[in-house]
This record gives structure tokens, C-alpha cells and sequence, in this order.
């Protein structure tokens, strides 16, 4: 490990630096979700540092939630979906299950393929980078109501794509299969009208008005995990806010 600094600023800490590279590797799944960390000493002289950095490192990833430390047992990869039961996480579809709706996921198309250059910046992707496009519509009560068209990036793309997400939800297959939990989203919502192609697959007039999401999803170590762009039928879906001192929560529900 090296500690340059960027010109102007201090150098990072050792064990910032440990830290890093330790949250990279469980990024990348050299050490997986439930899997305990070599022994300390064992660890610290692999990466050439001393015991006390390598404890502050450990430290602080525990305080992000990427490993458990067990006293007499050792370090542990924090087990992938822990994350992933927040319910402020929950997606439209699991929204509406939850209020008794019917949800039916219909798969038009999983492919992995190059990123667009905008998706690519959003997820923190290489230039001419891959990744996994798939596009669903969310039947809900025997209507379409949702279209859905999502990026997951590389490794992940390569190990789900192959799944079958008519009866797996996307989020399940990143825990399951890629070791992956997911901590944060960032969704923001705009009225738009209908496109032709879109107005087909939902089976509504073109210029409707529909609502616009696009959402960021993000894993414990703040690594891009979803890009996510829904169409919603504005003519049927309700969006509420619920606002406390500290946080808020949001809620979408069908117009009865």
C-alpha cells in the first residue's frame, strides 16, 4: 500500500488505507459474506502492516457494517442480507404485494451487454464497460402498471443473468448468488409523458402521463450495485410521503 496523498492534502492514515483495500476485496468476493478473515497476525503480515493498523482498519469496517467482529472466534464477512431486509428499501412491486396487490413480473429481455456512457458514470464503470440490462413490466392486478429497465454491472452481470427473474427478484439474486447487500437508494421521481413503444408495452395511449423513476442502489461499502429507470401509469399510481423529525419514509399505492 501506498500513501502518496493528493497534492495539497495530508496523507491518509495507514489504516484508512487498509481499510480500502480490505473493503475491495469483500467487494470483489475474495472473501465472501459469512466467511471469517484469515487470523490477525497471519493478516497483518500478509499486507505488510502492523497489528494496530490492521485492528483499526477491522475496526472501522465494522463500524460500516462490512464484518463482525466475534471476540474468541474471530473477523466475519457480515452475512449479505441483513442489509437488504431494511424496509425503506423495499421496490415498488414488493410495495404493493405488501397492501394484498396481485404483482406478476414479466421478463422482455436479460442481456449483458456494453453500458451507455450516462449508466457507465452512474455505476462507477470503466468506459466500454458491460453490464446486465434487464427489462420487465410489473403486471399489477391484471394490468401493466410498471416497465422497468435496470443495469447491474460487472462481476455481478456474468453470475445473475442467467437467472430466471420472472420468480426471483433482482435484489435476491445479488444477496444470494453474489454475496451482495444492499445499504442506501437514491430515487428521484418526475412526471414525463408517455412514449409510443412504452404506451404499447402498458397498454395506454402515447402522451399519457406517467411517472419517471430513476433510482440508485448502493451496497454496504457504497460501491454502485443497480441502475434503475421505471415507467409508472400516473393515471393509477399514488406516491406518499410520510415526514418525521429525522427521517422519511416514502410509499407508492394504486389509485382505487
Amino acid at each position: 500500500m501506498k500513501n502518496t496523498g493528493d497534492a495539497g492534502r495530508p496523507p491518509q492514515p495507514k489504516y484508512r488505507l487498509l481499510q480500502e483495500e480490505l473493503s475491495d476485496r469483500i467487494r470483489r468476493g475474495v472473501y465472501r459474506p459469512g466467511e471469517a478473515l484469515p487470523a490477525q497476525r497471519k493478516l497483518a503480515a500478509s499486507l505488510g502492516v502492523t497489528l494496530m493498523t490492521l485492528r483499526q482498519a477491522l475496526r472501522a469496517l465494522s463500524d460500516d457494517g462490512l464484518v463482525v467482529q466475534e471476540p474468541g472466534r474471530g473477523t466475519f464477512v457480515s452475512p449479505p442480507l441483513a442489509a437488504y431486509r431494511l424496509e425503506t428499501l423495499r421496490s415498488l412491486a414488493d410495495e404493493l404485494r405488501a397492501q394484498g396487490r396481485e404483482v406478476v413480473t414479466r421478463v422482455l429481455s436479460a442481456q449483458v451487454r456494453k453500458l451507455p456512457a450516462k449508466v457507465a458514470a452512474e455505476l462507477g464503470a470503466a468506459e466500454g464497460a458491460r453490464g446486465l440490462r434487464l427489462e420487465r413490466v410489473r403486471v399489477v392486478d391484471g394490468d401493466p402498471a410498471v416497465h422497468q429497465a435496470s443495469w447491474v454491472p460487472e462481476p455481478y452481470a456474468s453470475v445473475i443473468c442467467r437467472e430466471d427473474f420472472e420468480a426471483v427478484p433482482l435484489y435476491h439474486a445479488l444477496a444470494t448468488m453474489c454475496g451482495v447487500a444492499v445499504a442506501s437508494a437514491t430515487e428521484s421521481i418526475r412526471p414525463v409523458a408517455l412514449s409510443a413503444r412504452l404506451a404499447e408495452l402498458l397498454r395506454l395511449p402515447a402522451g399519457s402521463p406517467v411517472f419517471a423513476s430513476e433510482r440508485i442502489t448502493r451496497g454496504v461499502d457504497g460501491a454502485t450495485l443497480v441502475h434503475d429507470q421505471a415507467t409508472i401509469d400516473g393515471s393509477r399510481m399514488l406516491i406518499r410521503a410520510d415526514r418525521l423529525a429525522h427521517s422519511m419514509s416514502l410509499q407508492w399505492s394504486l389509485l382505487d
